[in-house]
């Protein structure tokens, strides 16, 4: 063999390797973005752990996903449910066990730290951003509690939020009112990727305020440094104009708060005053979950003189969540 062929022969060997290093990286960072999300286990990467397991009959690449997940820092101090720490790690020695792998001290050990966990009505899930920081949110871990929806992360939050990190610009150096922030994922997003001057958190539910205000502080945001942050009661029944006009924001954002006609009735309410007394930008999400009253809030908008357009076109996959639910991002204008 030519020295050419030689040394072209070693390179594709070695950049063969490269590529299978770098595609394992990115499947142990899908394993830890799924993991400290609390996603639903059926969406890990199971399969790609699987072929590993058995064409290597070594417990390393499980070794390697433990590192990034639960010994990992971010799990100290900010550990998803322990009810789902307990069956992310049974679903591994599970794996591990059918392909007859040497056992993994380290991964029974970390099952046992978890066994006889309490189950709490709170839990953390963090949000891994682009830069390698990460949003951690204080949730319930039910659905529905305390009488309101507003104490999860939903679909829509996580689509405004990636939309937010493609378009940084919309909120730099602007004043940024979001309207029915829940835990407060896209506000904390932008605040922490986008630099906005001002950033303007509100919500009328009282446990709804109280988890928000944690979860800012929680993320390192204080009135005192920029960019300056509050959280405020907003009534969207009762919000007055001179309110409107002490906040004065530049961009206005709501994501997931059309999911009830009445609730849609004081939204467009508000909405119209807004755009009355300003020309802000504003942006809605929404998961159509139900086709009959998204339509009814585009034409309760119609009604008011409030025109929309839908913004499309895919952003970078960021966070986790489900693509094949059906989701709008619409400006409005008059």
């Amino acid at each position: 063999m030519a020295p050419q062929e030689v040394n072209k022969h070693a390179w594709s060997g070695g950049e063969k390797e490269r590529k299978k290093e770098r595609r394992m990286m990115d499947i142990l960072k899908d394993f830890q973005r799924l993991f400290f999300s609390m996603s639903r286990l059926t969406s890990f990467p199971w399969t790609v752990l699987e072929e590993n397991l058995q064409s290597n009959r070594s417990s390393e690449f499980i070794s390697e996903i433990l590192k990034q997940t639960c010994l990992h820092r971010l799990c100290r101090e900010f550990p998803p449910s322990a009810r789902y720490r307990r069956r992310f790690l049974s679903e591994l020695i599970r794996r591990q066990e059918a392909a007859a792998c040497d056992p993994l001290d380290e991964l029974y050990d970390a099952l046992a730290e978890v066994i006889g966990a309490e189950d709490a009505g709170d839990c953390y899930k963090s949000y891994l951003l682009p830069c390698g920081e990460a949003v951690s949110l204080s949730e319930s871990v039910a659905l529905i509690s305390e009488g309101t929806t507003g104490l999860v992360t939903w679909d829509a939050a996580l689509h405004l939020a990636e939309w937010a990190l493609d378009h940084r610009h919309t909120f730099t150096g602007r004043t940024v009112l979001e309207l029915g922030s829940g835990v407060g994922l896209t506000g904390i997003t932008i605040c922490r990727s986008c630099s906005p001057s001002r950033f303007v958190f509100s919500d009328c539910h009282p446990g709804v305020l109280h988890k928000l205000r944690a979860n800012v502080r929680l993320n390192g945001l204080d009135e005192r440094q920029a960019p300056a942050v509050s959280v405020e009661h907003l009534d969207w029944t009762a919000a007055t104009e001179e309110k409107l006009r002490e906040i004065g924001p530049d961009v206005v954002i709501a994501a997931d708060v059309v999911y009830d006609p009445d609730v849609v009735v004081s939204l467009v309410t508000l909405l119209s005053k807004i755009l009355r007394r300003s020309t802000p930008e504003v942006l809605v999400c929404s998961t159509v979950r139900n086709p009959e009253t998204y339509g009814g809030f585009k034409l309760q908008l119609e009604n008011a003189g409030l025109r929309h357009h839908v913004i499309t076109g895919a952003g970078a996959h960021v966070f986790p969540y489900n693509r094949l639910s059906t989701i709008e991002l619409i400006r409005l204008h008059t």
